[in-house]
């Protein structure tokens, strides 16, 4: 097993932390641990501002991990903290606005690096890097955008796996933070 202070470190961000962000860290987590790589990873969520704190994952974001496998059900809403920078290795942004107000609230060049959008790890990228939130949409949409995180978490992990294994912990923090224009 692994030590909390050895396991690489990630938050996923959004607006409310009720639709994307919980997907993506539900996703995550399911594909560490079918990949062995649970113990080796902490991953959580949290949203730019604090309209839901404390409340469940929206129905239809659970609904949408339900039918694909996946339980959402636990989550719980919070916003983030800029203090928590100091503690991660990666804030996954969902959409260019997270990324613009977390850069806002790093307060340093070594927290604005550690901001990474979700769909930048995607290979070959997407036209658009961001995540559409689906809040103010139907069914259709959060399944269209589970499809989206799914691919974007797939890849993310396929980057981290083979750090996750060898190395230590800063080491890793520094091979996923993006040299290629992409802010």
């Amino acid at each position: 097993m692994t030590s909390d202070a050895t396991r690489f470190r990630i938050c996923f961000v959004c607006s409310g932390n009720i639709c994307r962000s919980p997907m993506a860290e539900v996703v995550l987590r399911q594909l560490a641990a079918d990949a062995g790589l649970a113990d080796r990873l902490t991953i959580s969520s949290a949203g730019t501002g604090d309209w839901h704190v404390g409340e469940q994952a929206d129905p239809r974001a659970v609904e949408a991990l339900t039918t694909h496998g996946y339980n959402g059900s636990t989550h719980r809403a919070r916003q983030f903290d800029p203090a928590w920078f100091a503690d991660l290795d990666l804030v996954v942004a969902l959409d260019r606005s997270h990324e613009r107000i977390l850069k806002a609230w790093a307060g340093d060049d070594v927290d604005r690096s550690k901001v990474q959008l979700l769909r930048s790890f995607e290979t070959p990228r997407s036209d658009s890097l961001d995540v559409p939130d689906p809040y103010y949409s139907d069914h259709r949409l959060f399944a269209a955008v589970l499809g989206m995180i799914e691919r974007a978490d797939r890849a993310l992990l396929a980057q981290l796996a083979p750090a996750l294994t060898t190395g230590p912990r800063v080491k890793r923090a520094r091979s996923l933070h993006r040299d290629d224009g992409v802010s």
